[in-house]
């Protein structure tokens, strides 16, 4: 698509060579800044002391259930994929006017705490509000995190010639956004056996990706993660590639995607690669570290797989699907967008 003109974005992340031209453009930092805003790059880095600070922000805008876990787990997963720890968490509320009561809120309020409380993250500032123009809760949080200056890790990192390994699978958030939000249709469809099976996947196999990142550390020495989130996985490919200027290629048939996930993607006709894929964690490793890094993930409870390689940036980003290579599509409109038509 066109963005040249004043066309109107589709509902997603801004289109990434926008993105890009603004970042280049607008965004200003002092020397203490290590790692500024760039495509790719989950987080922040500030000079702080003898560690670094790591900062990020993200909203929870597609679902407005267990709102509080999604909003702790999304931002502390983009501290883990920095190779840090999450420490201190901020908070924006915004409730709907018109609806907002005490239950709401201390609803969100409740969760947001006990989400803090199970990773050891202070619950230690924020604003609230009752605003117009929303038609459910939104939350906006921001999330520090420490990491030594030896362990810092940024998706700028991946080297020709690395592994990329693929932790859980694909689609996790996304099948619990589903089941979620189109619950009693799916319920006639599936029965809600099977529906409450996949709203429960935020707990299982769980939306937070910290474990998989430490886990991984203590296996090899790791080049560059990314925690892949709107646009899918194959938006979170792009973004790595684009971060450390390489290609990437995949294998389609070593991609796990959860067979809950492959039913409500089938029943939406949606493309499971180029759905919001929180849950999952993209690593790039040595190929001589890969199987030590894989067998420990699994030897702790993660699930984790070998999915491609990384190679020459002017090879792009690319599929193998039934022997054939072709360009792997970058998804700039999530595909769950498609159940809100």
């Amino acid at each position: 698509m066109d963005f040249r003109s004043n066309t109107t974005f589709p509902v997603g992340k801004l289109p990434l060579h926008i993105l890009k031209r603004f970042l280049k453009k607008y965004a200003v930092f002092d020397k203490s800044v290590i790692v500024g805003p760039d495509i790719g790059l989950d987080a922040a880095v500030i000079e702080f002391g003898n560690k670094y600070l790591l900062a990020k922000t993200d909203p929870i805008t597609f679902t407005a259930k267990d709102i509080g876990l999604y909003t702790i787990n999304i931002n502390a997963n983009d501290i883990a994929s920095m190779g840090g720890v999450p420490r201190w968490f901020l908070a924006t509320v915004l409730l709907p006017a018109g609806t907002a009561d005490r239950k709401m809120a201390e609803s969100i309020f409740s969760q947001l705490s006990h989400a803090c409380k199970k990773l050891n993250i202070s619950f230690c500032g924020g604003h609230t509000e009752i605003t117009v123009g929303i038609n459910r809760p939104i939350v906006i949080g921001q999330m520090l995190g420490q990491v030594t200056k030896d362990k810092l890790v940024t998706a700028r990192g991946a080297k020709v010639g690395d592994v990329i390994i693929l932790t859980k699978g694909i689609a996790i958030e996304a099948t619990s956004i589903m089941a979620r939000e189109k619950e009693k249709e799916l319920a006639k469809k599936f029965g809600m056996a099977f529906v409450n099976r996949c709203k429960n996947f935020i707990k299982y196999p769980g939306i937070g990706i910290l474990k998989d990142s430490q886990i991984a550390a203590k296996f090899g020495k790791i080049h560059a993660m990314h925690d892949p989130t709107e646009g899918g996985l194959a938006t979170g490919l792009h973004e790595l590639a684009i971060a450390s200027k390489v290609g990437i290629v995949v294998e389609k048939d070593k991609i796990a995607v959860f067979s809950e996930c492959q039913r409500l993607c089938s029943y939406f006709g949606i493309n499971p690669l180029g759905v919001i894929a929180s849950g999952a964690l993209l690593i790039a490793v040595a190929e001589r570290d890969s199987k030590k890094v894989v067998v420990g993930l699994k030897r702790n409870g993660i699930e984790a797989s070998i999915i491609g390689k990384v190679v020459e940036k002017k090879k792009g980003v690319r599929i193998r699907e039934n022997g054939r290579l072709k360009s792997l599509k970058l998804f700039e409109r999530d595909e769950i967008t498609k159940i809100f038509n």
